[in-house]
Parts: structure tokens; sequence; C-alpha cells
């Protein structure tokens, strides 16, 4: 059997907290910032956690676990 891969765009966009959370960026903050306000873009520069119901896809992408 191969090795399986991991998922190359999902090992650069998330990484794991010591108590098995995912971390994520928010999105719509790279372009086009012009017409967002400070506030907006402010809220959207901080990092927050994967929903827990695509936990389980973010896994398959990372090879994590089952």
């Amino acid at each position: 059997m191969p090795k399986v891969k991991t998922n190359s765009s999902a090992k650069k966009s998330f990484k794991i907290t010591s108590s098995g959370h995912i971390k994520r960026k928010h999105a719509y903050k790279s372009h086009i910032l012009t017409k967002k306000s400070n506030k907006r873009k402010h809220r959207l520069s901080g990092i927050t956690l994967v929903h827990k119901f695509d936990k389980k896809n973010v896994k398959f992408m990372l090879r994590i676990g089952k």
C-alpha cells in the first residue's frame, strides 16, 4: 500500500492546537479591501476555530485520526 498524502493546501491553512482544536484564518481579508470598513477588516484579522461540523472534513484532509 502506498502512503496517503496530506492535502497540501490544508496543511498550509490549518494548525492544530494542543487541546485538539483546529485553528483557521478568516476569509475575505486578502484583496478588495478599500470598500470594506475598518471595523469589518479588524474583525476578519483574528484567528478562529473550525466549526464542529467542518472538523471531520478538515481532519480528513490533514489525515489526522479516523
